[in-house]
């Protein structure tokens, strides 16, 4: 009796490596027999990396790289598929937890250490790349990382631009003669769960500058220097990515991605679970386990759990979902095929538990819930 525990990360509380762990320790009180399989899942944002080498049995690996304001990041990256694919995620070397709150700037923050980080899994000899997008400190439409892979971003006198998407105003030309053509070789795939344009009213800078300290004024600012990169793209690289949905994501960097490696942007949840062996795993699987911190009306729509129920759904296979607690809409998870949602919350002891208590020590009560759960459904 094959049982599958594919959990995204309890926010908060436990990475979904961790939280699978727990669950599946749970599941073999109920069940000793059992063959569990533990196959971690990620939505494409932070717990991709760890998720994805955790599901996959890959390696962990480290590169110095410049921080969003040029400090010195360890960023950590996995291979998986034997060296094949590598996972990375821009958060690592160009997030915003990377920065005090005093200190952002999003005129002057650069992905440069992310193009660092391509640069360095580019070098372990992958053919492909999967990037998670998402917690960015920049607002430079991946500028900074074409310059870290190769490329020139030109003023009219011919100089290098100084990083940062203020600078881009100033962009007249692009020198692409620097980029390593080896990388027309390598696949990459973008987990990429906005819709927003690169530039106007609902662009990166307009919806997500002020979250990253820009003022209006730096607001507007920033939406104009991306317009000038888009335009300056589409003459000299030939690739029109202003209106691509998704071209906003991370400061633009989803519209660099794009134009400076041709990468695809797809839906995150979906990429990683195709990633993480789920599909292999579930023929003949008697159950499959998922959950997340909190469920609630968005799990379906683009949440790796979701994903998790719908695939399962299609196989046949039951989906039993383990949350700390429920939110508006969670009722929407049965049209996905899940057949039963228990909360830490709802499924304590007796006397009841406060759910940040719960959420601190969340393992032991996941234990406990995934071992009731199963006698239940035994």
């Amino acid at each position: 009796m094959r049982v599958i525990v594919a959990p995204n990360s309890f926010k908060g509380s436990l990475s979904a490596s961790e939280a699978a762990d727990a669950i599946a320790r749970g599941v073999r009180e109920a069940l000793p027999d059992a063959e569990v399989v533990e196959i971690p899942v990620a939505d494409g944002g932070e717990g991709t990396v760890e998720a994805l080498v955790s599901a996959r049995k890959g390696i962990y690996r480290a590169a110095a790289v410049e921080g969003p304001l040029a400090d010195p990041v360890d960023a950590m990256y996995g291979l998986i598929d034997g060296g094949r694919t590598g996972i990375v995620e821009l958060a690592s070397a160009s997030g915003l937890t990377l920065i005090s709150p005093e200190r952002r700037d999003p005129r002057r923050a650069s992905t440069y250490g992310f193009g660092q980080l391509l640069d360095a899994v580019h070098k372990e000899g992958v053919t492909s790349i999967i990037a998670g997008i998402g917690g960015s400190a920049t607002n430079d439409g991946g500028a900074g990382m074409a310059q870290a892979l190769g490329y020139r971003l030109l003023d009219a006198d011919g100089r290098d631009l100084p990083r940062g998407g203020a600078a881009l105003a100033r962009l007249e030309r692009i020198d692409a003669s620097g980029f390593d053509p080896v990388w027309n070789m390598a696949n990459v795939m973008v987990a990429c769960d906005v819709t927003n344009p690169l530039t106007g009213s609902q662009g990166a800078s307009y919806v997500y500058g002020p979250q990253k300290g820009a003022d209006p004024d730096a607001v507007r600012e920033l939406d104009s220097a991306l317009a000038r990169l888009a335009e300056v793209i589409e003459r000299d690289l030939g690739k029109r990515v202003a209106g691509i949905p998704g071209a906003g994501a991370a400061g633009g960097a989803g519209a660099g991605l794009v134009a400076f490696l041709d990468a695809k942007l797809v839906p995150g949840a979906p990429l990683v679970v195709d990633a993480s062996g789920f599909d292999e795993a579930l023929p003949g699987s008697w159950l499959v386990i998922t959950g997340e911190g909190r469920v609630d009306g968005q799990t379906v729509y683009g949440k790796a759990p979701g994903e998790v129920a719908k695939r399962a759904n299609a196989a046949g296979v039951p989906t039993l979902l383990l949350a700390g607690s429920k939110g508006p809409g969670w009722e929407a998870l049965s049209s996905m095929g899940v057949n039963s949602v228990v909360t830490l919350a709802e499924d304590g002891d007796p006397g009841g538990h406060n759910l940040q208590v719960l959420m601190r020590d969340a393992r032991p009560e996941l234990t406990r819930a995934a071992a009731r759960a199963v006698r239940r459904l035994m």
